[in-house]
């Protein structure tokens, strides 16, 4: 193969792997939900989205507790806490 081919070659070849790796990242998130927690007179929201809305609130719901539960057993309390905000929808 000639030289002056290799580049643009190995250019297409990286567009497309990339390209492959965002489609099926993308197509893989089907749900996003918006969730808000209090929690020991502390409040704070997260977004998450993943293949179905479960699974997305629970994944917000847990990243809304990270900043306001401090250790273990906070974690697990807070993730037990019924959100106050909860908005899911299909993307």
């Amino acid at each position: 193969m000639r030289k002056s081919l290799r580049l643009p070659i190995g250019i297409a070849i990286a567009l497309a792997f990339f390209g492959y790796l965002f489609w099926s990242t993308m197509t893989a998130q089907a749900a996003q939900c918006h969730v808000c927690v209090a929690y020991r007179g502390n409040q704070n929201c997260a977004d998450a989205s993943a293949a179905n809305a479960k699974e997305a609130s629970r994944s917000a719901h847990t990243t809304a507790c990270g900043p306001i539960a401090h250790g273990m057993n906070e974690s697990i309390a807070c993730d037990n806490t019924p959100p106050i905000v909860t908005d899911c929808r299909r993307t």
